[in-house]
């Protein structure tokens, strides 16, 4: 895939600008959701509590559902004008969004028009998220050698997992130093302005990047797309975007049961608190990490396959005894941390095993004149 060879620094500084810009793409992504509480009582009417958080719970998957549209505009623009460009304007318009949730007056200042501003806030996040996701992918594939590209966009496979992890940890740590009064207050705000400051820098860091060797060389022979939703969706390439899908809709059945419905089931149906849960799930993460570049590089020696179906396999063969024992383990009151981390780090190593080779799997599986295009629609349709 790789016309040029890349000097390993330069690679280096390929990955820690997309991992970093990643990172905090999802982070920013994730903050809603971790906050949907709180933000239903600051931008919803308090007459009906069940009413607000239920309304903030639609906006947070108007985000998920929108990543599509997002994937279909970014993939084009990348596609024709380049990857570098494509995802700085993604990381800006993420960060500023984010940023503004936490400047936005409440519905006691303000009224209904507090929930409007949230609402397109919420859009600009998920159209975003929708552009760089498969911007980072195609920018790290086209940079790495093929014998090692497993390994290395399984650093990027990280990110998703570090943004929840950062997203629990400041979250846990901004209450925690605030109390739950003045979290509620005003401390909730903290969080999203943050992420006004890690932009800034991760937007830094990419600006050094130059565009991929392919990319480049395409632009030189005048070999782009001229309209790579044609090209992508109304040729033979469609076959390959919908069998991208369904294999992404596995992969996401994989990382929503295993990451997000963890912690959902301890705050939930376990009835944990915020902090007890989230450190559970967060040491977890902790300690799953590496195994996404671990199984990422492994793929390039056994093939993606394998270790991808293996993951769906063993997921949907464990997940009810799994679930069942963590319930036993994280009892309120009567926690057995170790056992109730180690049940949460199987369910993120499966995780890892359908999620570290597949930017590699999907990076492989489109000519580069329509990637962009091609890796983004099925990725955020399947995790969408």
């Amino acid at each position: 895939m790789v016309t040029q060879a890349v000097s390993p620094r330069y690679l280096r500084l390929v990955l820690v600008a997309s991992a970093v810009g990643t990172v905090i793409e999802w982070y920013d992504f994730y903050i809603f959701g971790s906050l949907a509480r709180v933000l239903s009582q600051q931008f919803f009417s308090k007459a009906n509590p069940v009413s607000a958080f239920l309304e903030t719970v639609a906006l947070f998957t108007i985000g998920f559902l929108i990543r599509p549209l997002g994937a279909l505009i970014f993939g084009r623009i990348g596609d024709k004008i380049g990857r570098k460009y494509t995802f700085l304007i993604t990381l800006t318009g993420m960060g500023l969004s984010t940023a503004l949730i936490g400047f936005i007056p409440t519905y006691a200042q303000i009224g209904v028009l507090a929930a409007v501003i949230l609402f397109v806030l919420r859009l600009i996040q998920g159209l975003t998220l929708g552009g760089e996701y498969g911007g980072a992918i195609t920018y790290v594939a086209e940079h790495t050698p093929d014998s090692r590209r497993g390994y290395y966009t399984g650093y990027l496979q990280t990110s998703p997992t570090i943004g929840l992890m950062l997203s629990l940890i400041v979250v846990v740590g901004t209450r925690l130093a605030l109390g739950d009064q003045a979290f509620s207050a005003w401390g909730w705000r903290i969080p999203f302005v943050l992420s006004l400051v890690l932009v800034v820098i991760s937007f830094y860091i990419r600006l050094k990047l130059q565009e991929t060797p392919i990319f480049t060389e395409m632009k030189a022979k005048r070999q782009t797309a001229v309209n790579p939703w044609r090209e992508a969706f109304l040729s033979q390439n469609i076959k390959y975007v919908l069998i991208a899908a369904v294999v992404v809709i596995g992969q996401g059945v994989v990382w929503y049961s295993s990451q997000f419905w963890a912690l959902f089931f301890l705050q939930t149906v376990q009835k944990l608190d915020v902090v007890t849960s989230s450190t559970i799930v967060g040491i977890a993460l902790l300690l799953a990490t590496p195994f996404f570049v671990i199984l990422g590089g492994l793929s390039d020696r056994i093939g993606r396959k394998p270790i991808i179906l293996a993951g769906m396999a063993l997921a949907a063969i464990t997940y009810l005894p799994i679930y069942t024992e963590l319930g036993r383990a994280a009892q309120p009151g009567n926690i057995n941390y170790p056992l109730a981390v180690f049940l949460v780090w199987i369910l993120v190593l499966y995780v890892a095993m359908v999620y570290g080779p597949i930017a590699a799997f999907l990076a492989e599986f489109f000519p580069a004149r329509i990637r962009y295009t091609s890796v983004s629609v099925p990725y955020h349709i399947g995790n969408g």
